[in-house]
């Protein structure tokens, strides 16, 4: 049985009034890429800072590989890497300034560690005496990164790292973060984008300060409960409006130029399907049976209430 690199216990946390967590408990294991997967508004953030010793929470308990982050701060703080949403390097020194710095502060140098974070700075080498200020948003990023991992820490804690950047970027930046992972970093990362969550271990539902579901990505997908299609028409808008006058629709939305539509009654025929869509003028629709997505379970978790 794997050990705990963060245990989260019933963690509650306010804002006058808003609940920005509300019972959250989940753990994460050593060497494991966990996801915290959710909208803006839905906590993420707030769970982060008190991992990082940022934040206390009002009530709950939370510990960083045994560590309790109330009462070991400094110590947990030598231990995690932590990447904050916004830039927060320093603009006005270089790129190697900052690695620099960072190093300093966790009294080691780039020597030291530089097996860790060589395949990410090779890419940052001929921008290495250019101000960060002045870099792209990929390579703000890779330089976060490497400041974020500059003391090869033991876990690895990212807020909404990717947002913001351009989709290559995205999908380099997470063949990093599984480069990481390869080394025996425990990641913890939380994203607002669905598709991102494919691409961990295992992730967490967060919806108003809640947990909807936590497990792997295939599993959390299987508990959407019902047969699922998506339906193409020309006529998209008065579609949608179709479809959620059928008392038979349990689930209707837009993914892209598809709507994606599940039925109350999950042995419904492709054949009545295409009658109603006939009936009301849609001659062109296009309707295929298709697999739920992480999204489309989001929405029905959220939707349905539960909460975990």
């Amino acid at each position: 049985m794997k050990k705990s690199a963060i245990h989260i216990e019933s963690i509650s946390k306010r804002y006058a009034e808003v609940q920005a967590l509300d019972q959250i408990s989940l753990d994460v294991e050593e060497g494991e890429l966990f996801g915290l997967i959710g909208p803006d508004g839905a906590g993420k953030t707030t769970l982060i800072k008190i991992l990082v010793t940022l934040f206390s929470a009002e009530d709950g308990k939370a510990s960083i590989l045994g560590m309790d982050t109330n009462d070991s701060k400094a110590s947990i703080r030598k231990i995690i890497g932590y990447m904050p949403g916004r830039f927060s390097l320093y603009p006005d020194l270089s790129v190697e300034e900052n690695l620099s710095f960072f190093a300093r502060a966790f009294d080691t140098t780039m020597e030291e560690n530089y097996s860790l974070i060589q395949s990410i700075y090779d890419q940052l080498k001929p921008f290495k005496d250019r101000k960060s200020g002045a870099l792209s948003g990929g390579m703000k990023q890779k330089l976060a990164l490497c400041c974020a991992l500059i003391h090869r820490p033991k876990v690895l804690i990212l807020d909404e790292p990717t947002t913001g950047v351009d989709a290559v970027s995205r999908k380099e930046f997470w063949q990093m973060l599984h480069e990481i992972k390869s080394q025996g970093i425990t990641i913890l990362v939380s994203t607002p984008y669905m598709d991102e969550a494919n691409l961990c271990d295992r992730i967490a539902f967060l919806q108003g300060g809640k947990i909807l579901s936590i497990d792997t990505p295939s599993k959390i997908t299987g508990q959407f409960p019902w047969q699922l299609f998506a339906i193409k028409s020309q006529k998209k808008y008065a579609l949608t409006e179709w479809l959620r006058a059928w008392e038979k629709v349990s689930y209707c939305y837009a993914f892209g130029e598809y709507l994606h539509i599940a039925f109350s009654e999950n042995a419904i025929q492709m054949n009545e399907i295409k009658e109603y869509l006939s009936a009301g003028s849609f001659s062109d629709a296009e309707i295929v049976n298709i697999p739920p997505t992480i999204e489309d379970t989001f929405i029905y978790l959220m939707e349905n209430g539960n909460s975990r």
